[in-house]
């Protein structure tokens, strides 16, 4: 018997790993287990691992979390109507809440997280089915949204206020269909809860909301919903639950600005050279952002042999919607953009506006037959197939932590903790940066504040120090956050070498000084 050539048997292996791919994908888009679509049930498996092996990591490794978490755990032991940095309350609010019944710990954090992660997820899964698409539009869709950098990756290991605004996004556009479906009270009032939630998820999705209103109002069917006199509950709801965030942001415009240095807003150099500059630094940013799961979703439909020609096929209201949503989105950016001045964007920024174009393209090959199942299929696979390859490197990242600001996971926390109250107990933990929020894994008792903390001399309590990393002096700023709140430094400081796990062997430095409250006069 002749045996097979090599080349035949390579070739006959890949078309077999295709062919399960593509099973493996059908599988996915079209089967149940139990009540629950399957790429439901995988996603919320997807995340329970996550909850599990990621605090078990650390834990093995004896480390800490990032600077998005640290700060967290420096939040989330006050339930406030707003918080430092420029940043809204919500995810601090629920931090408060899942920490009040798991405590505060790595997997409280990762609860937190993940809970938001598969929420948003999901949210947009129903949306898709619920403007009557297939299963398979609706995984893909989400499988399509689980492509984007800031998702799969970022996501993983640091973010808070961007989870929170993935998932608010997702029951956003959820909200809206239900309300345009529905029409009736309930659907308007759940409609405003949403938009107000979706504020205080994160400030830059009024643009999402202002870009579904918009979208909405371009349609003649939809435009009928949105003029309702009915619009106006939606309204009061949304402004209920903002209300107190918007008192305290009135009240407290240094806190709600203080990171506004990052839009690198210029007035200086002539109008048409700032906006040039803010227009090609908003293109990188959406380059960066949407270059993954653009590139995949256009090779899918290279392999399905969809041509520009067909694409064009007519669009159905539903899917309109969601590309008004986008276009929408995009101008209204660019318009704030020339207003006020902005040169700098993070691609993070970018995800409530862009969030859907993944839905866009899932619903775009819906339209066209056999050719665009088979795109969509693609899509899934190599989504799936990547969320998978990810994982273990997110777990190896959460106890490195990388070279730059995420670092500071590799600190020996407890025996930090250990050696600043070898003097005696301590109450308050005052540093120039939120790092040292992972001191409230070895004392969830502890009173950690950063320089951005607001309220921060009513907080402020003896017996009290001062520590920072790296250098002979920390930062004039809560050097004087400290004196305003009454209090002196004692002593002269300390240097500490604290071991640092896949570090340099002989630690980090770590300085540290007693304060003490002055004399009142």
């Amino acid at each position: 018997m002749l045996a097979e050539p090599a080349a035949n048997r390579a070739g006959l292996g890949d078309e077999n790993s295709l062919k399960y791919s593509m099973k493996w994908a059908e599988w996915l888009g079209e089967a149940r287990i139990g009540p629950f679509p399957a790429a439901i049930v995988m996603v919320a498996l997807y995340c329970c691992l996550q909850i599990v092996v990621l605090p078990l990591v650390s834990l093995w490794a004896g480390t800490g979390v990032g600077v998005d978490d640290s700060e967290q755990l420096m939040y989330m032991r006050f339930l406030w109507a707003g918080y430092g940095g420029s940043q809204p309350p919500l995810y601090s609010w629920l931090g408060w809440l899942t920490s009040s019944v798991f405590g505060t710990s790595i997997v409280t954090l990762k609860i937190l997280k993940y809970s938001l992660i598969f929420i948003g997820l999901t949210s947009v899964f129903v949306a898709v089915r619920k403007l009557g698409y297939s299963q398979r539009t609706a995984v893909a869709s989400m499988f399509g949204i689980w492509l984007f950098p800031q998702v799969i990756w970022e996501m993983q290991h640091t973010l808070s206020h961007s989870v929170a605004a993935l998932c608010l996004s997702g029951v956003l556009l959820l909200a809206l269909i239900q309300l345009l479906q529905r029409k009736s009270l309930p659907a308007y009032v759940l409609f405003g809860l949403a938009i107000g939630a979706a504020i205080l998820a994160k400030y830059n999705n009024v643009i999402l909301i202002a870009a579904m209103l918009a979208a909405a109002l371009s349609l003649r069917k939809t435009r009928q919903v949105i003029l309702r006199p009915q619009i106006v509950i939606s309204l009061i709801a949304a402004i209920l639950v903002c209300v107190p965030t918007l008192y305290w942001n009135a009240t407290h415009p240094g806190d709600l600005l203080a990171r506004s240095y990052k839009f690198g807003i210029d007035d200086g150099n002539g109008a048409l050279l700032v906006a040039l500059r803010g227009i090609l630094d908003l293109g990188q940013a959406v380059l960066n952002f949407a270059i993954l799961p653009v590139v995949i979703f256009a090779v899918a439909m290279l392999a399905a042999r969809i041509g520009p020609s067909t694409l064009r096929e007519r669009f159905p209201d539903s899917e309109k919607l969601v590309w008004r949503i986008l276009g929408f989105g995009l101008c209204i950016t660019i318009i704030l953009m020339l207003a006020s001045g902005a040169t700098r964007f993070q691609d993070r920024w970018l995800l409530p506006i862009l969030l859907f174009l993944p839905v866009a393209f899932a619903v775009r090959m819906d339209a066209l037959g056999e050719k665009g199942r088979i795109a969509q299929n693609l899509v899934i696979t190599v989504a799936a197939a990547l969320a998978i390859l990810v994982l273990p490197v997110t777990w190896a990242y959460q106890v490195y932590g990388g070279k730059g600001q995420g670092r500071v996971v590799r600190l020996d926390y407890q025996t930090l903790y250990r050696d600043l109250t070898a003097d005696g107990p301590i109450k308050t933990v005052t540093s120039d940066w939120h790092w040292v929020g992972n001191l409230r894994l070895a004392d969830p008792n502890l009173v950690v504040l950063g320089k951005e903390v607001p309220g921060f001399a009513a907080l402020l309590q003896e017996p009290a120090v001062l520590v920072w990393l790296d250098k002979p002096n920390p930062q004039p700023d809560i050097l004087e956050r400290i004196h305003q709140a009454g209090f002196v430094v004692d002593g002269a400081s300390r240097s500490l070498r604290i071991p640092e796990f896949f570090g340099a062997s002989d630690g980090r430095l770590v300085s540290v000084v007693k304060l003490k409250k002055q004399d009142a006069k």
